[in-house]
């Protein structure tokens, strides 16, 4: 069942210390990316999750209300990647390719 109260926590500890639905191992920015750029209805993430619909909303509303954070926590995820990258790491496009047997797509990114 899912839990009784939104509540964002951070912990070093857990997926990287980026703020998360406490509990669980889902990011105030994963919710975000489901709820607004991919357009997923905040009951339907919800019910992915085992999450209540209040927490698909405490998130976003975080999200907002901590736009420097968030910005910070943006910033350190793409140079984590780029530093990946760097070393040698495939993104997704080569991935992708790599199992279906042709050229990376140049639009295709980590």
């Amino acid at each position: 069942m899912a839990q009784q109260a939104a509540r964002i926590v951070r912990d070093d500890d857990v997926m990287d210390g980026e703020p998360r639905v406490d509990g669980r191992r889902i990011t105030v920015l994963r919710i975000q990316e489901l709820v607004e750029t991919r357009g997923l209805p905040a009951a339907e993430v919800a019910a992915m999750h085992d999450l209540d619909v209040a927490d698909v909303y405490a998130a976003l509303t975080y999200y907002y209300e901590h736009s420097d954070e968030i910005a910070s926590i943006q910033e350190h995820r793409e140079n984590r990647e780029q530093t990946a990258r760097d070393a040698g790491a495939p993104t997704i496009g080569d991935l992708v390719a790599d199992r279906e047997g042709t050229e990376p797509d140049e639009t295709e990114s980590a």
